[in-house]
């Protein structure tokens, strides 16, 4: 069986018209207006079957567009509301295909939030929806603020609840409102980022069943190698870290292969092992646009 696990939510535009009208009003009308129909979203979840039937896929693993989930937006409880609606699409989306789809979903990471806030959605994704992953974004502020990093005990409830369920997470950051960067450079910044602070904590010796994918094949890691098992090498086991070299401890993570380039792929197998790679398409998304000189 193909499972591609990182696919994205294909939702009609009333979706997001209706987080348009939300995001006008500051919330003030409620969430009314995030209603979708049943045949609207039908219509849609056919559109990425028939993607996956293009290419042989049997089961994409659906995600909401993590570019669109505004967790830098106040007030938060419109964060609430705008994950809330898109797990709902998802899984509505999956009951139609339960065959070939199979849902991920979004905590509302609302910035301004204790992460405790957060597990009330991440539960009813699992115990609710019948969720297998949830997406967690290292930057909640969108490159605005500058918040702990995943090696930081800040984000050890959502490790607890993580371990606790039994799920992964995919580590895939949203917007950016830096304007140094744009949206997609953002995602391999923060990428990389959440290995090295990972990495460089006690977050697998506290939490030793942890399951994180890191997206697009692991931001710069794989492919700065050099300068990281260097860092690793003075570092000299600081703070009762494990002892083990950089290569051993960046296999605790997954990786997907949304890379679009021969070379990369390659050089990510061999740096951290196939058996560490997870296939992950990001069709639709920023990434999959097909070059014309490459296609056969």
């Amino acid at each position: 069986m193909i499972i591609d696990i990182h696919g994205h939510l294909n939702a009609p535009g009333s979706l997001y018209a209706g987080q348009s009208m939300m995001m006008a009003a500051r919330g003030a009308h409620g969430r009314e207006n995030l209603s979708v129909s049943e045949e609207e979203l039908h219509a849609f979840a056919e559109r990425t079957v028939r993607s996956m039937d293009e290419v042989g896929t049997d089961l994409q693993i659906v995600s909401p567009r993590p570019f669109a989930l505004m967790h830098s937006e106040r007030p938060a409880k419109m964060v609430h509301w705008w994950a809330e609606a898109n797990n709902d699409a998802i899984a509505r989306q999956v009951s139609m295909f339960p065959a070939r789809l199979a849902g991920m979903g979004a905590m509302p990471q609302a910035q301004d939030e204790d992460p405790v806030r957060w597990l009330p959605e991440l539960e009813r994704c699992v115990k609710d929806l019948g969720f297998v992953g949830v997406l967690l974004n290292p930057d909640p502020s969108e490159g605005q603020n500058l918040l702990p990093n995943l090696g930081d005990e800040y984000w050890y409830p959502v490790y607890e609840k993580l371990t606790e369920l039994g799920i992964p997470a995919l580590v895939h950051s949203t917007a950016c409102k830096n304007d140094r960067e744009t949206y997609s450079s953002h995602f391999s910044a923060e990428e990389t980022i959440a290995i090295l602070s990972v990495l460089n904590s006690r977050v697998f010796l506290d939490f030793p069943g942890l399951q994180l994918i890191i997206s697009h094949g692991g931001g710069s890691v794989p492919y700065q190698i050099g300068r990281w098992r260097a860092g690793r090498l003075r570092q000299r086991n600081p703070g009762g870290l494990p002892d083990a070299t950089f290569d051993e401890s960046l296999r605790r993570f997954w990786f997907d292969t949304c890379l679009y380039s021969d070379l990369a792929l390659e050089l990510l197998f061999r740096t951290v092992g196939a058996g560490r790679c997870l296939l992950g398409t990001e069709r639709p998304g920023t990434g999959s646009v097909l070059d014309p000189s490459t296609a056969a």
